[in-house]
């Protein structure tokens, strides 16, 4: 236990200039006594860890040492070939660079190791795009990637309905989601943060302006807060649907499922014929008719009016063909 965390304390000095006690302590997940006596214990052990003292001072290593990565588990190995995603690495340009850095890594793993990148790849594949559906990646998706990467404002042009937009934007990160890739990026003119799909872009211009990075910027907490914006944006409509208890189980997989399983919490009680009466957020009616039509007879539109006579009808057809 101490000699990994001993381990990790190097590879946070390593990483950082200078790092107080109270920063150390906090990373780690110990008091800061157990930070001092750890430094101790890694200069006996030769690895020049400094002791700056004052107010400002803090802990760091001095001479560039570099340790290798000869504290890594097995499990630890795998998972750190894992992190890649090949294809998107290609399609951002930067499959060579990827390349490089697993030989890089895999030399300066002991040869006990040496085969994780060969046992996690025969484990594990991620495939992001979704199913039944080809997305080529955007052809200016290079040059954004580029961008974000040096943190260069950018010019870009894209299409916004039926018009072209041209916008300066402060590109902060990218997200491949269901095989489409998007920028999470700051407007300087408003200070707003917006998300741009990339294969709607005509034209990218970085200049050679650099701008300021937010440091407190969230990706992931950015990307799933608009995503769940964007997800009940949509949702305009509203579909009373009485369900079987089949339809209860099938539900979730022909719908958003957290709309399901919100919808499903503030259900009534099942009726004599065991039937759940549902108020459903939809996008529109027309795509009610395609994600209900999954339910088959497991569901009974009740309203809109509309909605329900267009199942009616698809009924009828039904009842007709197999007659």
């Amino acid at each position: 236990m101490r000699a990994a965390r001993l381990i990790k304390m190097v590879l946070l000095l390593q990483a950082r200039p200078s790092m107080t006690a109270a920063e150390l302590a906090a990373e780690l997940e110990v008091s800061e006594r157990t930070i001092t006596r750890d430094a101790q214990a890694l200069s006996e052990a030769g690895v020049p860890v400094y002791a700056d003292r004052g107010r400002t001072g803090g802990y760091r290593l001095i001479g560039g040492y570099r340790t290798r990565l000869t504290g890594l588990g097995r499990s630890e190995a795998e998972a750190l070939f894992l992190s890649g995603v090949p294809g998107a690495l290609r399609e951002m340009g930067l499959a060579d660079a990827a390349s490089a850095a697993r030989l890089k890594v895999s030399a300066a793993l002991m040869p006990s190791l040496r085969d994780a990148p060969r046992t996690a790849a025969q484990r594990f594949h991620l495939d992001a795009p979704a199913w039944f559906r080809e997305t080529p990646a955007p052809e200016l998706l290079p040059a954004v990637a580029d961008a974000v990467w040096d943190d260069r404002k950018v010019t870009a042009r894209y299409r916004r309905q039926d018009t072209e937009v041209e916008r300066e934007l402060e590109p902060y990160g990218l997200v491949l989601k269901a095989g489409v890739w998007y920028l999470c990026a700051r407007v300087p003119e408003s200070g707003a943060y917006r998300v741009y799909r990339i294969d709607r872009f005509t034209a990218v211009a970085a200049g050679g302006e650099r701008f300021a990075r937010d440091e407190e910027f969230d990706l992931p907490g950015f990307w799933e807060e608009r995503a769940e914006q964007f997800a009940r944006a949509i949702l305009r409509s509203r579909a009373v649907v009485r369900l079987s208890a089949a339809g209860v189980r099938q539900l979730p997989y022909a719908t958003d499922r957290v709309v399901a399983r919100e919808a499903m919490e503030t259900a009534g009680e099942p009726d004599a014929s065991g039937r759940v009466t549902v108020t459903l957020p939809v996008e529109n009616e027309d795509v009610a008719y395609t994600q209900l039509m999954a339910l088959g007879p497991e569901a009974e539109v009740l309203e809109p009016p509309g909605l329900r006579a267009r199942f009616a009808e698809a009924a009828a057809r039904a009842a007709a063909l197999y007659r």
